[in-house]
C-alpha cells in the first residue's frame, strides 16, 4: 500500500506541473488537455465515494451512470484554467486526506468499480495510481512510459494482462510494452516471431 500510495503521488505532482498550459490539445483523441483535467479531477471525487462507501457501509457508486460521468468532463472544460488547476488540487487532496481516515477493517470492505466489478476497497489506491500516472503521459508535455516508475510499470503489464482479453504475447522494452498494452503510441514491441505487434484499442 505505501508504494502504492508514493505512485499517487508521483502521478499527481507529474499532471499537476502539466497543468500549466490547458489550451492544447492532449495525446487522447477528441480530447484536450481540459477535459482530461476534468477527467482527473472527477476521479478523484468518484473515488472518493468508494472510500465513503467502505468507511460508513452505505452504497456510494463511483459514478451516477457513464453518460452523466461524460456530460461532467465535458462541463468542466469551461472552467476557467485556474478553476482546473484548483479543482484538481482540492479534489486530489481531498482524496488522499479521506484515504488516511480508513482502517484496516475498512480497507477490506467490498465496494464496486465503475464498470460493475466488486473489489476490495485496498484497490482504490491502485485505480488512482493508473489514473494520474497514465494520464500524465497523456496530458501530451512531453513525459512519457519511460518516465514513470518501473515498478508500477511492471504492476501496470501485469493488471492489462489480467483484465484485457485481446492481448497477445508480445516482447519489448518495459515501458514501450505499458504503453503498447495500454493502447497509447509505442514502438519496438514484437511477437516471438519477431513480427511487429498489432496495435490495441486504448484502456482506461
Amino acid at each position: 500500500m505505501k508504494r502504492v500510495l508514493e505512485w499517487i503521488d508521483e502521478g499527481t505532482a507529474l499532471c499537476r506541473s502539466a497543468l500549466g498550459d490547458l489550451d492544447a490539445p492532449s495525446l487522447l483523441p477528441g480530447w484536450s488537455r481540459r477535459h482530461v483535467a476534468a477527467h482527473l479531477s472527477l476521479n478523484a471525487e468518484a473515488l472518493g465515494n468508494l472510500v465513503e462507501w467502505a468507511r460508513t457501509g452505505e452504497e456510494r457508486p463511483m459514478y451516477p451512470s457513464a453518460a452523466v460521468r461524460n456530460a461532467d468532463i465535458e462541463a468542466g472544460t469551461s472552467r476557467s484554467a485556474d478553476e482546473l488547476r484548483s479543482w484538481f488540487d482540492t479534489s486530489s487532496a481531498g482524496l488522499n486526506a479521506s484515504m488516511a481516515t480508513l482502517t484496516d477493517v475498512q480497507w477490506q470492505a467490498a465496494v464496486r468499480t465503475a464498470q460493475g466489478v466488486p473489489v476490495p476497497a485496498t484497490k482504490i489506491p491502485w485505480m488512482r495510481s493508473r489514473e494520474v500516472l497514465i494520464h500524465a503521459v497523456d496530458l501530451g508535455t512531453g513525459v512519457t512510459f519511460a518516465d514513470l516508475p518501473p515498478d508500477f510499470l511492471e504492476a501496470l503489464c501485469e493488471d492489462i494482462r489480467t483484465q484485457r482479453g485481446d492481448v497477445p504475447e508480445v516482447r519489448g522494452p518495459l515501458p514501450e510494452l505499458a504503453a503498447y498494452l495500454s493502447g497509447r503510441p509505442y514502438a519496438d514491441v514484437v511477437t516471438p516471431d519477431g513480427t511487429p505487434a498489432v496495435s490495441l484499442p486504448p484502456w482506461l
